[in-house]
């Protein structure tokens, strides 16, 4: 039977994970061919937010119903690009998956949550680009807050939760938790707000209230990386729609670091690091 929203994954890990879905699979032709020309596809909605760049898989698609019943969003940017893998790494030439070396790879690339610090996007209100995250730094805990190194795994857990503490210059500082997802052809980031955001003083999304999804799919010789996020936003003149604007742009910068990262990681498992 075919399946409905983000990928189709496999229950059980082998050595070598068996062939990917294709992009044609994965997404309607007309998205698909978008991407295979190197467009990037985003949307924004202010009103009776839902998915609608998405792709097709029940897990992701309960993953997502489940987040958007938890926050019940007034507003939802999302981002959906593609990669293509580098000459040698997995797939690249064939229509078979990513190695197991690979998907740990991009699965501890990903969890790199440090090298968040310094990322830039470009604002809309200001004209210009500007840095996203000042500090990122994995904690052991929301109320300790003790600091501790990027994890990095031999054998990815199918299910772990980090928490992070990131200083925003927009929202400023603030704890998170992730969940991380690693599946047989798709690794997925959720990040929730552990505190209030705030602009200044200006309450703008309470605690709990956001929620950030990354997933990274594998097709074959692609990546598929799609991006959303959902924020229920105070109930102020002109707050939802400033704070989408903002999110719009910082999910792309989210997402080309996503890919960045994944790249980073095909050429970690082609020279054999760690």
């Amino acid at each position: 039977m075919k399946t409905v929203f983000l990928l189709v994954v496999v229950s059980v890990f082998a050595s070598a994970p068996a062939g990917a879905l294709s992009l044609e699979e994965l997404l309607d032709p007309v998205r698909a061919e978008a991407l295979e020309r190197g467009d990037v596809l985003t949307g924004l909605q202010l009103r009776d937010p839902a998915p609608r760049l998405s792709l097709r898989n029940p897990r992701l698609a309960a993953l997502t119903e489940r987040l958007m019943a938890e926050v019940r969003p007034s507003m939802m940017a999302e981002n959906l690009r593609l990669y293509r893998k580098r000459e040698g790494a997995g797939g690249a030439g064939t229509g078979a998956g990513w190695t197991e070396a690979e998907r740990r790879a991009v699965y501890n690339r990903a969890l790199a949550l440090s090298s968040l610090a310094g990322l830039e996007y470009y604002s809309s209100s200001r004209g210009a680009m500007r840095v996203f995250y000042e500090t990122s730094q994995v904690i052991d805990g929301p109320d300790s807050r003790q600091p501790l190194a990027d994890p990095h795994y031999a054998e990815p857990p199918e299910h772990t939760v980090l928490y992070a503490r990131q200083k925003d210059l927009t929202f400023g500082d603030n704890i998170y938790r992730y969940e991380c997802y690693a599946w047989e052809d798709a690794i997925v980031l959720v990040q929730e707000n552990m505190t209030a955001m705030t602009i200044g003083i200006i309450p703008a999304i309470a605690k709990h209230r956001l929620r950030s999804l990354a997933v990274i799919v594998d097709a074959g010789p692609y990546l598929v990386l799609y991006t959303f996020v959902l924020a229920r936003a105070a109930s102020l003149p002109g707050m939802g729609t400033r704070i989408g604007a903002s999110f719009t742009t910082r999910i792309d910068a989210i997402a080309a670091w996503f890919q960045r990262q994944a790249d980073r990681a095909l050429e970690d498992a082609l020279t054999g690091q760690p």
